[in-house]
C-alpha cells in the first residue's frame, strides 16, 4: 500500500522595491513589502506503528517552490505528484490549511484526493472562537466556561463532531464579546466542515497534520530567504526556491 501526501502553503518573501510596483500589500499605505512564495511538497506513506499511527516513508519527500499565481502553481504541484507516482498511488491525501490556495488545487488538479483541513489548523480556528465568545481562555484569569469549551470541543473534533461546535457556537454568537470574530471563526468551520472527520481519518490511519510543509516553509524559505537584510528579485528569489528544494 503506497498512500502519497500532497501539500502546499505560502509565505511572504521580502522584495526589492521594483518587484513590487503596483502590488497591493498590508501597509498602512495599502502597499506590499513582501511577495508570497509558494511551496509544495509530495511524500509517501508504506505502513503505521504498532499504535496505527502513521508512518512517513524515509526519504520520500520533495518539494517543488515557486512565486507564480495559484492556478500556475497548482498546475506545478500536480505534475510534482505526476512525476512522483500519481497514477499509481493507492490513495492520494491533500493536506492543507483551508486557505483557498489549498482548496484550489485540491479540489481542481487533484480531483481524486481526499481533502483533509490541518488538525492544528482547525483547532487553533476553535481557540479563536471560543476568545471571540467568552475571551481568550488561555490567559490567567480568563473564564472558565471559555477553558471547558476548549478542551470539550477538541475532543468533538477528534470523535467527527464539527458540527456540534458550529451549533453549539452559533446559539452563543449574539451573546459573544466579538460578535464579528465569532462569525467569521464559524464560517470557517463551516467551509471546511467535510475535511474535519478527523476520528474517521485517524483510523484509516491517514496524517492529519501539515507539519511537514509547515517545516519546510520555515527551513526551505524561511531561514534561507527571510534573514534580516535581504531584498529578493524574482529571478533570484526564483533561484533560491529552486536551489532549495532539489533535493
Amino acid at each position: 500500500m503506497a498512500l502519497m501526501y500532497v501539500c502546499g502553503d505560502g509565505t511572504g518573501v521580502p522584495m526589492r522595491k521594483e518587484e513590487l510596483e503596483g502590488r497591493k500589500g498590508k501597509q498602512p499605505d495599502g502597499s506590499a513589502k513582501t511577495r508570497e512564495a509558494k511551496l509544495g511538497c509530495v511524500f509517501l506513506q508504506t505502513e503505521v506503528d504498532a499504535e496505527g499511527h502513521p508512518v512517513r516513508k524515509e526519504d520520500s519527500t520533495t518539494y517543488i517552490g515557486s512565486f507564480e499565481g495559484a492556478a500556475e502553481f497548482g498546475l506545478l504541484l500536480r505534475q510534482e505528484a505526476q512525476r512522483r507516482g500519481l497514477a499509481t498511488a493507492t490513495k492520494v491525501i491533500f493536506l492543507g490549511d483551508g486557505s483557498g490556495l489549498g482548496v484550489g488545487i485540491g479540489t481542481r488538479q487533484l480531483p481524486q484526493a481526499i481533502l483533509i483541513l490541518d488538525f492544528y489548523h482547525a483547532l487553533q480556528h476553535v481557540h479563536g472562537l471560543v476568545d471571540a465568545l467568552w475571551g481568550k481562555a488561555s490567559l490567567e484569569g480568563a473564564s472558565h466556561k471559555g477553558k471547558k469549551h476548549i478542551k470539550r470541543w477538541k475532543g468533538w473534533l477528534l470523535g467527527d463532531k464539527a458540527q456540534g461546535i458550529i451549533n453549539q457556537a452559533k446559539s452563543q454568537r449574539w451573546l459573544s464579546l466579538d460578535t464579528e470574530k465569532a462569525e467569521k471563526e464559524i464560517g470557517y468551520l463551516e467551509h471546511n466542515l467535510g475535511r474535519m472527520t478527523y476520528g474517521a481519518f485517524r483510523q484509516a490511519g491517514y496524517f492529519i497534520g501539515s507539519g511537514v510543509i509547515e517545516a519546510g516553509c520555515k527551513t526551505v524559505i524561511g531561514k534561507r530567504m527571510k534573514c534580516s537584510g535581504m531584498f529578493w528579485s524574482e529571478e533570484g528569489g526564483q533561484g533560491m526556491l529552486d536551489c532549495g528544494v532539489r533535493s
